[in-house]
């Protein structure tokens, strides 16, 4: 695994607001150039039904390394043993719909199983090449970004 550095690239909405952000991690699985997405079960409390990556709240006093290897065990199953490689990637401010910041610390986690086991955040997932993920009509709205904020490999891990 490479030693991790945060970015200093940090994309901003043209419409940026003064309210301070509130922080999350993406992680993006990725298993033989393939990237894993997860459909959001009705336990959850938002974007119910809709295909996205891992994702969490920043807990205070944890660093997003750290959230991100901690939601990616809770929510897909895979340990740090599991991952062949695991890489920072971009910083994104996106906004919510009503306007809220979010700075969002992205992360690609290759995995060497195939097989993940989901906890109740996700009803199900599907590994799709990335050139067929904009199939998925009933996404989130910033999947898009952040798959394009984390580093990707092609080959195999």
């Amino acid at each position: 695994m490479s030693a991790l550095t945060l970015p200093t690239t940090v994309r901003e909405d043209p419409n940026p607001t003064n309210r301070l952000p509130r922080e999350v991690i993406a992680a993006v699985v990725q298993w033989r150039g393939r990237i894993a997405l997860f459909k959001r079960s009705q336990s959850v409390g938002h974007e119910r039904g809709l295909w996205h990556c891992i994702t969490g709240y920043l807990e205070p006093n944890v660093s997003p390394e750290q959230q991100a290897l901690t939601e990616i065990e809770e929510e897909a199953g895979l340990t740090r043993d599991d991952l062949a490689d695991f890489q920072c990637g971009e910083q994104l401010l996106i906004p919510d719909h009503e306007g809220n910041p979010w700075l969002v610390h992205t992360f690609t986690a290759t995995t060497t199983r195939r097989r993940l086991t989901i906890n109740d955040e996700h009803d199900t997932y599907r590994w799709s090449i990335p050139s067929k993920i904009s199939r998925f009509s009933n996404r989130v709205p910033w999947l898009d970004a952040v798959i394009e904020a984390a580093p990707h490999r092609t080959g195999e891990p």
